[in-house]
């Protein structure tokens, strides 16, 4: 079987950069390219980040566009306080030799999709911009995209950015609602399930008996994110939201998908950026996505944990032969 080709589209954190590093551990996935957008950290230290990964794991072949620079309407949010100031946490990497491509990502988005038609499947990890301005620029790729999977959302599950709404989604939830209103083949994946798959200190020192630098980037990036959770969370360890949402797009047997209608709030107050289903068919609408509501989490990381080490070490063998 042909392994299936994603653009990931993403704001690379702490979290994004783990699911950069699942997919290009996975076999099943071909990535096209990754599209950077602001979120956990600005546009252009976001770009730099996902250059530094793809070196650090030997992927300097896959190109890396730069998205937009602000959201839709809202002001810029960042998260310093949550991935650090360069979005890696206490990770530091060199500063990598190889650029971004000079198309846009919107652009980057659109040519791949329409170049191979039914071909690419989208994995968004960050704020929904790209993607928004992307099917408003040329709506002809929303018949010609596979599926695209979601990182975003609190539907059951309180939020994480304010009481009622998850970060990805309150940083641009205008392009979220372009996005799920769209007809675009959606699976979400929500806080409700993301915040039970949870890394700790003692997967760490599994990861750091393996050879490569990749467990120590690993070991540096978390610890910062470990310590937020601890400080306002009250979580022992950190949540690895992304991971998941990557997973599921070749491996959706860790979640249970529900198909339901879901919006956002864009109405401004409280509940501004606020995901919410209609688990009741009041609102007499088909259903938009498909929603993971449940997760087989201790399974899920265990999984994490092997495709890491087979990353590692198929790297460390890499390098021994050359």
């Amino acid at each position: 079987m042909n392994p299936k080709r994603i653009i990931i589209d993403t704001d690379p954190g702490i979290d994004d950069a783990l699911a950069i590093l699942l997919a290009l551990a996975s076999p099943e996935l071909q990535i096209e390219g990754l599209t950077i957008i602001n979120g956990n950290c600005s546009v252009d230290q976001g770009v730099q980040n996902a250059l530094s990964i793809l070196e650090l794991a030997g992927a300097e072949h896959i190109p890396v566009a730069r998205g937009c620079e602000f959201p839709l309407v809202q002001p810029l949010l960042l998260a310093a306080e949550t991935h650090g100031e360069t979005g890696i946490g206490y990770a530091h990497l060199p500063p990598p030799k190889i650029k971004p491509i000079e198309s846009h990502a919107i652009d980057f988005i659109i040519e791949k999709v329409l170049q191979n038609p039914g071909e690419i499947t989208i994995v968004a990890l960050g704020p929904l911009t790209n993607i928004a301005m992307a099917i408003r620029y040329e709506p002809k790729i929303i018949s010609k995209i596979q599926a695209i999977y979601i990182m975003g959302g609190a539907i059951q599950f309180g939020g994480n950015t304010t009481p009622l709404a998850e970060f990805n989604t309150f940083a641009d939830p205008h392009a979220a609602h372009i996005v799920y209103h769209s007809g675009l083949p959606i699976t979400l994946i929500p806080l409700d399930v993301t915040y039970q798959v949870i890394i700790t200190q003692n997967h760490i020192k599994r990861l750091l008996q393996l050879p490569t630098e990749i467990p120590q980037f690993i070991a540096d990036a978390t610890r910062f994110y470990m310590e937020f959770h601890d400080e306002y969370q009250k979580i022992d360890g950190c949540v690895i939201n992304d991971p998941l949402a990557l997973a599921t797009c070749f491996n959706p047997s860790f979640v249970e998908l529900y198909d339901y209608y879901v919006d956002v709030d864009i109405s401004g107050g409280v509940s501004m950026g606020k995901t919410f289903a209609d688990f009741f068919h009041q609102e007499k609408k088909s259903p938009n996505m498909k929603v993971a509501m449940k997760v087989s989490a201790n399974d899920f990381i265990e999984f994490f944990l092997t495709r890491i080490k087979n990353l590692c070490e198929n790297l460390n063998q890499e390098s021994q032969t050359t």
